[in-house]
């Protein structure tokens, strides 16, 4: 056993460890291992490149990222590979259709008129009184019809401007001689003709085709003038114009969906941009430049990003150390040693990152990662582990990019978390030598299944040889992590005082110096020792405690007994006891003192702290009342309580207070005259209850229902302890009067 005392007891450390920024210093400290390790992987390669020049390597793109220059041009081209975009006005035929149909009204509605005029002449003249028969018929033969120029120029006054210098003098005048039946064949005939031709598309270059169709549609035998035929023609021809035509709105939409179907154009990560003896272009270079890749380009944004990421992971841990209920919420001396564990995890990281210039298939697979959370699952916690083993991941991927052109090695990233996760989980149930041991193999297993898994996923081919060079290396991974975490946990345990399982068996070795000690000076406190050990040890254990310490504890628990051993009964044998020549004050002191004589004893052989606590503690502050009543009894005057009690502290922890009571009752129900079961159980439920009431339990974590639960199990274990004897014959007994009990 090292004779250096752990770090809570250096002078140094006592000086800041309780500092009011110690844990702000100490998180600073991890974000600045974190980053430093990881910096020298986020700086960008730079080339010294010129427009022109030859590439004297092959020049992959470290990132994924959009060619926006390329993308532009690729959407214009696009845009303007799209064609003018027309729309079919249907109700241009509605719309030509009105219009002939109106030209045709206004004709009727002037020969209407002019023919009532005409009548409205003659019916005046037949008004008039005549001498005779032929001056009335005189009179009317000078009634004149309304001249056809006069219609003609009535007519060109109602129709548009447009309309009236496209049809001809020739083709109103027709329309205005025919009669009204004709008129009306003729515009029914007309109108007809024109909406079956209008109802297809007519694009501009296709108007003179549809004229000349709609012309056919209009049959010669269908009135009875030649003229009135020609005369319709003209005007449905003049009908006939484009209804499929250029819509601008349509076609800049046509060309905005055209730019929008236009996928970016990206520069995938790894893509191969020149190769090695290739023309760097102008499209090459610019490619270079964009991705970052150019010596003259300063890129301040990965280390402003590594620092972003750094801050991040710290803040997350800070903020979990602070809400989980491990011994990293109040106490810095640990997490001082998560730090040294995280520390020496990142540098082992770091070296077998350069394992890659070996040129070794899966060489980098070799890193030990696991040994940080094993560390940190025995020392710590497994919770504490698991949330770290996502931290490891992270900065594992980013310190094992070289064998990536990206800046994360997704590859290692997940081994690397497996691999530990794999160790927290098989260490979480017990974690001895052995245990470490074979856990070392199952991280080899998972780390093995992992990167069997990975190569899978990427679908490559891989030759027998690579595929056994990455197992190789997988299996090395978890036994390296096994030996590494067996050669360092005894540094952290003696740096640090910490008691783990590994070595709370080591102090349960008899060959212990102070066990040797107390079994050869005090035998009889050994054995109560022994039966506190069992009586602690599964209490603890059925209310969840740690009963590895309770039992370890119970063992050292009366060391100072060694220093005056005839002073206490069980080791008064075949002797008076002197505390019958002694005052109760005198005995009383000598008493209360074995707890502290233990705790220094303890101390100066630079025992753990929580073994030193279990023998400070374990009688708390409670009374010494055999000689408490012996003073009264002596004394005329009452004598002060306080005076018999010991000075405490009471028990601060679950395992300090279960052995407190297991200390009690066992010497209390070996003071029994005849045991049995329910005297037992009697005893220990009035010794949890005084105790209780005596507020010896106001200080530690135990509840009502642990304490429940501690009596029934101490009861258990009592009574396979004290357990009938067989009432032998006389004649039996005579023979075998030096056999011991069975």
């Amino acid at each position: 056993m090292g004779k250096q005392a752990p770090i809570d007891q250096q002078k140094w450390w006592k000086k800041f460890k309780d500092h009011r920024y110690i844990r702000l210093i100490l998180f600073f400290t991890l974000g600045l291992i974190m980053y430093l390790s990881m910096v020298s992987n986020i700086i960008p390669n730079t080339l010294n490149v010129s427009l022109g020049s030859v590439a004297e390597q092959d020049i992959r793109a470290p990132i994924t990222i959009e060619n926006k220059s390329a993308t532009e041009e690729k959407k214009r081209l696009a845009a303007e590979a799209v064609g003018p975009q027309y729309t079919n006005k249907k109700d241009y035929e509605e719309k030509q259709a009105k219009k002939i149909e109106e030209i045709f009204d206004i004709v009727k509605r002037i020969n209407d008129e002019a023919e009532q005029k005409y009548n409205e002449a003659l019916d005046e003249v037949r008004e008039e009184e005549f001498e005779t028969e032929e001056e009335l018929e005189q009179k009317l033969s000078e009634v004149k019809a309304v001249p056809i120029e006069e219609r003609m120029d009535q007519l060109r006054s109602i129709i548009s401007n447009q309309t009236s210098d496209d049809l001809s003098d020739e083709v109103l005048m027709t329309f205005l001689l025919v009669d009204k039946s004709e008129l009306n064949i003729a515009k029914e005939i007309t109108i007809d003709a024109i909406r079956t031709v209008m109802r297809e598309e007519i694009r501009l270059n296709d108007v003179e085709e549809a004229k000349d169709l709609v012309e056919k549609k209009i049959v010669p035998s269908s009135v009875s003038s030649h003229k009135l035929y020609q005369a319709m023609i003209e005007i449905a021809r003049f009908a006939i114009t484009a209804n499929y035509i250029n819509d601008n709105e349509a076609t800049e939409l046509a060309k905005q969906a055209a730019r929008d179907a236009v996928e970016p154009i990206m520069i995938r990560e790894g893509q191969l941009i020149v190769e090695d003896g290739e023309l760097i272009t102008s499209t090459i270079y610019n490619q270079i430049v964009l991705l970052g890749l150019h010596e003259d380009q300063v890129n301040i944004l990965p280390f402003i990003g590594l620092g972003i990421l750094v801050l991040m992971l710290v803040a997350m841990l800070a903020y979990y150390f602070g809400d989980a209920k491990t011994s990293l919420q109040q106490n810095n001396s640990h997490l001082l040693m998560y730090v040294l564990i995280f520390l020496v995890t990142v540098v082992i990281m770091k070296i077998t990152s350069y394992t890659h210039n070996l040129n070794l298939q899966g060489v980098t697979l070799i890193t030990p990662v696991a040994v940080g959370s094993m560390l940190i699952t025995m020392l710590i916690h497994q919770r504490v582990a698991l949330f770290t083993s996502m931290v490891f991941s992270i900065i594992a991927s980013i310190i094992f990019n070289e064998e990536s052109s990206a800046i994360l090695n997704y590859t290692l990233g997940i081994y690397v978390f497996f691999s530990s996760v794999a160790g927290v989980f098989f260490l979480s149930k017990s974690n001895r030598v052995s245990r470490i041991l074979q856990a070392g193999l199952f991280v080899a297993a998972i780390n093995i299944c992992t990167i069997v898994a990975l190569l899978m996923l990427k679908n490559a081919q891989y030759g027998w040889i690579a595929i056994g060079s990455n197992i190789g290396f997988a299996f090395l991974s978890g036994f390296l992590a096994a030996v590494l975490t067996i050669g360092l946990l005894p540094f952290f345990e003696a740096g640090f005082g910490i008691l783990s399982s590994m070595k709370l068996i080591e102090l349960s070795n008899p060959n212990h110096p102070l066990l040797r000690k107390i079994l050869v000076e005090t035998p009889g406190t050994y054995h109560h020792s022994v039966i506190v050990a069992n009586l602690s040890e599964s209490a603890c254990e059925a209310i969840g405690a740690n009963g590895l310490l309770a039992r370890v504890g119970s063992y050292y628990h009366d060391l100072g007994k060694t220093k005056r051993p005839q002073f206490f009964i069980e080791n008064q044998m075949r002797m008076d006891n002197p505390h019958d020549k002694l005052s109760p004050q005198l005995s009383k002191t000598i008493i209360i003192s074995h707890p502290y004589d233990g705790a220094e004893l303890l101390r100066n052989y630079k025992m753990p702290k929580e073994i030193v606590d279990i023998a400070e503690q374990h009688h708390g502050t409670s009374l010494l009342k055999y000689f408490y009543h012996k003073a009264n009894q002596d004394s005329d005057k009452p004598v002060s309580e306080q005076e018999f009690r010991y000075p405490g502290p009471k028990a601060q922890t679950v395992e300090s207070a279960v052995v407190g009571i297991s200390d009690c009752v066992e010497a209390a129900v070996r003071s029994m005259a005849k045991p049995t079961p329910e005297k037992i159980e009697a005893l220990v439920k009035k010794i949890i209850t005084d105790r209780l009431e005596d507020g010896q339990f106001d200080e530690c974590d135990l509840t009502l229902k642990q304490l429940n639960t501690v009596a029934t199990s101490i009861c258990e274990t009592l009574k396979g302890t004290f357990h009938s004897r067989i009432e032998y014959p006389e004649d039996v007994k005579e023979k075998g009067e030096n056999q011991s009990d069975h």
